[in-house]
């Protein structure tokens, strides 16, 4: 799955987003995808800036936690998606992203 679909199927999660009452990027390697959470619905861009969370992921695994196919958390023990930053913030995403 490409970073495009990803980020369309997120941005259907647009409003949940917005209660994070936080910055979030995720790390594709290849690409980013920032998400503002300060504001409701969350505005998302491919800017590479600092954010209060940074998930590194590949696009396959978040598709695979997405579909429910991957729990975050195994994800997570496995060393598929990294976390810099609110861990806090990171386990606010698991639950938007199931």
């Amino acid at each position: 799955m490409s970073v495009s679909e990803i980020e369309a199927a997120l941005r259907a999660r647009e409003t949940e987003f917005g209660s994070l009452g936080a910055t979030v990027k995720i790390d594709f390697s290849t690409e980013v995808m920032f998400i503002d959470g300060t504001v409701t619905p969350a505005l998302f861009s491919s800017k590479d800036e600092d954010a209060d969370c940074t998930l590194t992921i590949s696009p396959d695994d978040l598709q695979s936690i997405l579909n429910g196919q991957l729990d975050a958390t195994m994800a997570f023990m496995t060393g598929k998606l990294k976390v810099k930053g609110s861990t806090a913030i990171a386990m606010q995403l698991a639950g938007i992203l199931k």
